[in-house]
């Protein structure tokens, strides 16, 4: 008989009276943090029923827009590298990191 291990990923989300986040934090023992706090998230998830992504996108207000911009080009060359990882589609992988570099290259965004 196997032993099935579970792990949590917690998301606590700060509303001010509009429901607009003012805090974000979570929580993620496995990786070793503890009620972190961020200024924005990000998650999707994929309905196989409904063949559809769904999706929770999530900021403070006071996230300022260069980090939102930086935030979006390291995710976007974080899903090139998953993409690659999923699929080995190395032609596809190319051309979503071509994107990645236009993406950068427009908004003025110094890359790391």
């Amino acid at each position: 008989m196997s032993v099935t291990k579970k792990s949590e990923i917690k998301i606590s989300i700060e509303l001010d009276e509009n429901k607009v986040p003012e805090k974000l934090h979570w929580t993620a023992p496995d990786g070793g943090i503890v009620n972190e706090e961020t200024k924005a998230v990000l998650l999707s998830v994929w309905d196989s029923a409904h063949q559809e992504s769904l999706r929770i996108d999530l900021w403070t207000k006071d996230m300022p827009i260069d980090e939102m911009k930086v935030f979006f080009h390291q995710t976007l060359v974080s899903m090139s590298d998953t993409f690659n990882r999923a699929t080995q589609d190395e032609k596809m992988t190319a051309t979503m990191k071509d994107f990645c570099d236009y993406f950068a290259e427009k908004l003025e965004i110094k890359q790391k």
